[in-house]
């Protein structure tokens, strides 16, 4: 392992679609979403050093640094050294992938250390395939079948969490149908009114159970739409949900307003995929 610091943008990874589309025996649930990430993240530090974690940020507060933290359990699962430290800028247990995110973004940098990407990847979660890449994918089976995408139309995004923590397996417990049909064939998103024509025939199954939960969901939902979003939804198992916008000038006063609601609200973009090297 070379001797140098480096640091990893782990973006916030949006499910614009989610399907669920079964349950295999052994409890897993099946799904078909379109992923994609935005600028906005956390960030990983990694340094030279005895494996460790230290966690600072907006929402550092709110992990736990012990063992069972994804980071560390990436880095235990690459077999690297490291001294992690991680700024938490994105809400915790929201929908959006943030522990997936870090976990990857350790360990694409164990990777610029010198380390070999470990297979097993999906021990870590779910998403955290997905987010190695951080880029446009279809995501399907229980998260292992990927298929990436090429790039989408420039979004112009709000990301908004009334300031809950959702668990996923609760979330599931609320569905009532786990046999649905998988999304509806992708075209060519080759400009914005025909990816948001595309999204308003999917939907996120998960949305209405998490809804049952948290009921103020539904009112950041009618928000993001009252202040001007062409397309709004929940992310993932909730609670955060996005609003996509025509332009940035809109987005950013869209998210201006709804911060005076106490919200978690910020306005960004798609993220560039990370380097590979």
């Amino acid at each position: 392992m070379n001797a140098m610091e480096l640091s990893e943008h782990a973006p916030a990874k949006l499910n614009l679609a989610l399907h669920v589309t079964g349950q295999r025996g052994d409890g897993y649930h099946l799904v078909d979403s379109l992923v994609c990430f935005t600028a906005i993240g956390d960030v990983v530090h990694l340094s030279p050093g005895p494996l460790s974690l230290a966690i600072a940020g907006p929402f550092g507060a709110g992990l736990d640094p012990g063992d069972d933290n994804l980071c560390l359990c990436a880095a235990r699962l690459a077999g690297g050294q490291a001294a992690i430290r991680l700024t938490k800028n994105l809400p915790v247990a929201s929908g959006i992938g943030g522990g997936s995110a870090d976990a990857a973004a350790v360990l694409r940098g164990l990777r610029r250390m010198g380390h070999v990407l470990p297979g097993g990847l999906e021990r870590l979660g779910a998403d955290v395939p997905v987010c190695l890449a951080s880029q446009p994918a279809r995501m399907q089976g229980v998260g292992e079948q990927l298929t990436p995408l090429p790039p989408l139309p420039p979004l112009h995004l709000v990301l908004a969490n009334p300031g809950l923590s959702l668990s996923t397996p609760q979330v599931f417990t609320q569905m009532e149908n786990r046999q649905n049909p998988p999304l509806p064939p992708l075209p060519d998103f080759h400009d914005l009114a025909t990816l948001i024509r595309w999204l308003r025939g999917t939907g996120n199954h998960l949305e209405a159970p998490a809804l049952r939960l948290a009921p103020v969901i539904g009112e950041v939902i009618l928000a993001l739409r009252g202040t001007g979003a062409a397309f709004a939804r929940m992310s993932g198992s909730g609670a955060t949900c996005f609003g996509i916008f025509e332009d940035a000038a809109r987005a950013a006063h869209a998210a201006k307003r709804l911060r005076q609601h106490g919200w978690w609200a910020v306005h960004t973009e798609l993220a560039q995929p990370p380097a590979t090297g």
